[in-house]
């Protein structure tokens, strides 16, 4: 099983409709009901209003459709005042479609180039502000067009990520075409030249909110000269000029908030502003390394000043700000929030702080520092979670983008720090985010939901998500319509799924279906809800209950599909170790035999076998091998060219990781039971690679090669053909070394076939199949197999046990010898007549070590509780074994191994009650 995490990154007329639950309006929503349905036309028009006001725009536009009423009062221009259009893609025909709604529009969200290009087809000429992300390709000719069509603009945010493309001349456009411009944050730009700053301060008087953030340089002294500023931000900006920024900006009378977080400053500029300043009151210096190391500042109390900083304890810090709201500070947000003195000034600095806080906090969870856990442990954790609560959105999505970054340690291979997660829990975190993603807005689901994901990768705060009723929100979540919000939901489901205890409630929350359902609804265009929904599907498949349900669900066909179609690396992976999860289940639902029925399943397993990435290889290694246990999926599997992918595959993999290597020759094991088969593995090649992975270091692959080379050598020819490509030192090593007992008795049984006398008879009569036989030396050879599977057996027979079963019949003697003797992985094993058959007449053999070998073998696969144990005894009734069991036991010179081991074989025969008439 996986996980993953993330750091970044109705119906119409009077039929019965379910609409999400928003707990803000349920107190007030009072719907007519006639025999128990709900009459939405019957509602209240201001009613109708607020249902649609907790809708998306997309949402909202379809519902209005349903009826002449529900049109008019969708078009209300109170529901078209704001529009987020960061979860849809937004081109001009779709922004047309709305421009008739949007002639009040005064807020607006967008993401990427294309939205921004759309922005000018909404003719919403009224606007007052805009925020757009993922802005890199926005031009500055795509900005100077926006802001010359908006001249009511007073805010424009663009950020987090970097604005590439945007220079100071579209920044001179930004100031003369909008005059009533309040609030400007830009993030990345490359130069913000002097004559830019100076058109701002020219030409927007009201210009109160500056951040220029994250940017390669600054003209500091023209910054200087932008009286009207209240709160500046130049976090993350490289290059300053900290004595010019010390001397200058300390005089510009409204500066009261100043943020340099994430930049080099030092002591010297810090102090001089704090000191030099009449207006300044918050100067916030977060993760500022050179200020930080400088040992001999001490940050002294200024007058009605405060320094946030990483040494500096926040929250105590804005509690003199607050000392009129507060009285304890262990909350100072929260007191504000909830205070009844609402002061202009004080409400305009605590909002500017959030952001900023929000900003950085981010940042710095992003960047993954080492040294910050006493901070995130002590402050950082408690700070997000009370941004959170904030009632500006992006400050809460900020934050719980934050929380899901913060926790991450190591984004690639699914590593959170443990004590930061568990933290988060302590401080309510769970029920705050669950909240969150509960709420209408979908920006703030999406972020909510992630966190969730992230954090639930650790077992007790997964175990706290389900107890909270987090499993049925994510579950309501992957069914929504937003791409985004649906990705984090299933990437929530994914972690949550690993842990056994929680399958089942997915299954019963409906989100085995709800997985299943996003892989068609999103099959094309949506790389990472695909992944997330195919990887969740796969944990739960690996359950039997789970397993079927997603059968019952069209998940073999989904994930089939997108083994076949998909080009994503990371879907084609999850997408067949789901496959594989679901095939290995044979002996308990028809899901093995479904797989392999299913249209071009096969087909598209065997080709990604070829892929370039490792994982999408080894989880199709995986899948092809759990799907040969059937006897029409091992056969199609070869006629699909699996048999020469394989190989290939596998001679491929010396140096791949040990779970590549263990499918690869598990799925050869798997195909080579078929006499056919393995015949066309030692023809393509395959045993010199088989022979390669059993040198390997792993124990799992000891198992899946010595299995692999154990049914290979049952064909004569291919028996030579690993004695003449150096095979037997390979398999006399793992007889003897592996940690693996299955690995040893394996390897012993392949030797076993080699030296039992067919493949003399074979190699009398000819060479190898398609070149001259190298010159070998079979005595020598079987000298050394001879050996060391005598020496195996004698590793499983017990001196003292041995002698009280010679001595006596009694079934405690025997049943003692057993125990000693068995090979618990060996009852999975199951063997064909001719197997059973060879084994057999190998107790007629003149090797006393091959009838021992034989004896133990039967014993292995007869034992009562084995998997396969009554087929085997079946098989070997059919064959008259019991009379070559007796000879063998009976025998004066045959080894005490063999006729002890016979002895406790004809007792398991005795046991599933096939005694043969003789």
């Amino acid at each position: 099983m996986s996980r993953r995490v993330r750091r970044k990154v109705a119906r119409k007329g009077k039929e019965k409709v379910v609409l999400p639950s928003y707990p803000e309006i349920e107190d007030e929503v009072s719907c007519p009901m006639q025999n128990g349905i709900v009459d939405w036309t019957g509602l209240p028009d201001d009613t109708v209003i607020q249902l649609f006001s907790c809708l998306n725009y997309r949402d909202r536009a379809s519902l209005s459709s349903t009826c002449k009423t529900w049109r008019v009062l969708g078009i209300s221009p109170c529901l078209w005042t704001s529009l987020d259009l960061r979860a849809h893609k937004c081109n001009d025909t779709m922004a047309s479609s709305l421009a008739s709604r949007c002639v009040n529009l005064q807020k607006l969200r967008f993401r990427g180039a294309e939205s921004a290009d759309a922005i000018l087809h909404l003719r919403a000429q009224n606007l007052r502000e805009i925020s757009g992300d993922y802005c890199r390709k926005i031009t500055d000719a795509t900005l100077s067009v926006i802001v010359a069509r908006h001249e009511s603009l007073e805010s424009l945010q663009l950020g987090p990520d970097f604005c590439e493309r945007i220079s100071s001349d579209a920044i001179k456009a930004i100031a003369l075409c909008c005059p009533k411009l309040k609030k400007l944050r830009l993030s990345g730009i490359r130069d913000v030249q002097a004559d830019a700053i100076n058109a701002l301060s020219k030409h927007c008087p009201n210009l109160t909110d500056i951040g220029f953030i994250d940017c390669l340089n600054i003209d500091e002294m023209a910054l200087g000269n932008v009286l009207s500023v209240r709160f500046l931000s130049v976090a993350g900006t490289s290059n300053m000029k900290w004595g010019v920024v010390s001397h200058l900006w300390h005089k510009l009378p409204n500066l009261v908030g100043l943020d340099v977080s994430r930049t080099d400053i030092g002591s010297a500029a810090v102090s001089r502003l704090l000191s030099s300043s009449q207006s300044l009151k918050v100067l916030c210096a977060l993760n500022c390394p050179v200020l930080e190391e400088d040992s001999n500042f001490a940050p002294r109390k200024y007058k009605n000043k405060m320094l946030l900083a990483l040494f500096t304890d926040i929250m105590k810090e804005i509690a003199f700000l607050l000392a009129d709201i507060t009285k304890k500070g262990n909350n100072v947000f929260l007191d504000w929030r909830n205070s009844k003195n609402k002061d202009k000034n004080l409400n305009d600095i605590m909002s500017w702080i959030e952001w900023i806080l929000s900003h950085t906090l981010l940042r710095i969870a992003e960047s993954n520092q080492q040294g910050l856990d006493v901070f995130w442990l002590k402050q950082g954790a408690s700070l997000l979670l009370t941004l959170m609560q904030s009632s500006q959105e992006d400050v809460q999505e900020r934050a719980a983008t934050g929380l899901a970054t913060f926790v991450v340690i190591d984004d690639e291979n699914a590593s959170i720090d443990c004590g930061r997660a568990e933290a988060v829990m302590r401080d309510g975190g769970i029920c705050l985010l669950l909240n969150l993603a509960k709420s209408w807005r979908e920006g703030l689901q999406s972020e909510a939901a992630k966190a969730i994901a992230n954090l639930s990768v650790n077992a007790n705060v997964a175990k706290a998500v389900a107890e909270e009723g987090g499993i049925n929100i994510l579950a309501g979540l992957a069914r929504s319509m937003n791409r985004l919000v649906a990705e984090e939901a299933a990437g929530g489901l994914w972690n949550l799924s690993v842990g056994e205890e929680h399958k089942g409630a997915i299954a019963e929350a409906g989100g085995v279906k709800a997985l299943v359902d996003l892989i068609f609804k999103w099959s094309s265009g949506g790389d990472g809800v695909l992944e997330r929904a195919a990887g969740a599907l796969a944990n739960l498949a690996a359950d039997d209950k789970c397993s079927t349900e997603v059968a019952v669900a069209g998940g073999v066909h989904a994930l089939v599909m997108l083994a076949r179609n998909c080009k994503f690396e990371g879907v084609q992976e999850q997408a067949a170790r789901a496959l594989a999860n679901l095939a290995a289940h044979g002996d308990s639902n028809s899901n093995n035999a479904a797989v392999g029925q299913e249209a071009g399943a096969l087909d598209a397993l065997v080709q990604l076998t070829q892929s370039p990435h490792e994982g999408v290889r080894q989880e199709a290694a995986g899948a092809l091998w759990n799907l040969s246990f059937d006897d029409r999926n091992r056969e199609a599997i070869a006629a699909a060219g699996g048999v020469e992918a394989l190989v290939a595959l596998a001679q491929g993999c010396s140096n791949a990781s040990p779970g590549l290597q263990e499918r690869a020759a598990g799925a050869l094991w798997g195909l080579s039971v078929s006499e056919a088969n393995s015949i066309a593995i030692g023809r393509e090649g395959g045993v010199v690679p088989l022979i390669a992975l059993a040198r390997s270091e792993a124990a799992d692959v000891h198992e899946t090669a010595a299995g692999a080379l154990w049914n290979l050598a049952f064909n004569p020819g291919n028996a030579l053909r690993i004695v003449e490509e150096g095979g037997v030192p390979a398999l006399v090593h793992l007889c003897s070394s592996s940690v693996s007992k299955m690995a040893r008795f394996m390897a012993a049984l392949a030797l076993a076939y080699m030296f039992d006398g067919r493949m003399d008879e074979y190699a009398m009569i000819g060479t190898s199949s398609e070149s001259v036989s190298k010159s070998v030396s079979l005595d020598g050879a079987r000298r050394m197999a001879l050996k060391h599977i005598e020496a195996f057996v004698h590793t499983f027979s017990d001196p003292q046990t041995f002698g009280a079963a010679a001595v006596s019949s009694a079934p405690a003697a025997l049943a003692q010898v057993t125990e000693g003797a068995r090979i618990q992985e060996a009852g999975h094993l199951r063997c064909s007549g001719a197997e059973i058959g060879r084994f057999v007449s190998m107790l007629r053999n003149t090797s006393p070590v091959l009838k021992a070998c034989a004896a133990f073998a039967l014993l292995q696969f007869t034992i009562p509780g084995g998997r396969h144990a009554m087929h085997h005894a079946s098989l070997m009734q059919n064959g008259g074994a019991a009379r070559l069991l007796r000879a063998a036991a009976a025998a004066a010179t045959a080894p005490l191994e063999a006729k002890i081991f016979a002895r406790i074989v004809l007792r398991n025969l005795e046991h599933h009650q096939i005694e043969p008439s003789l």
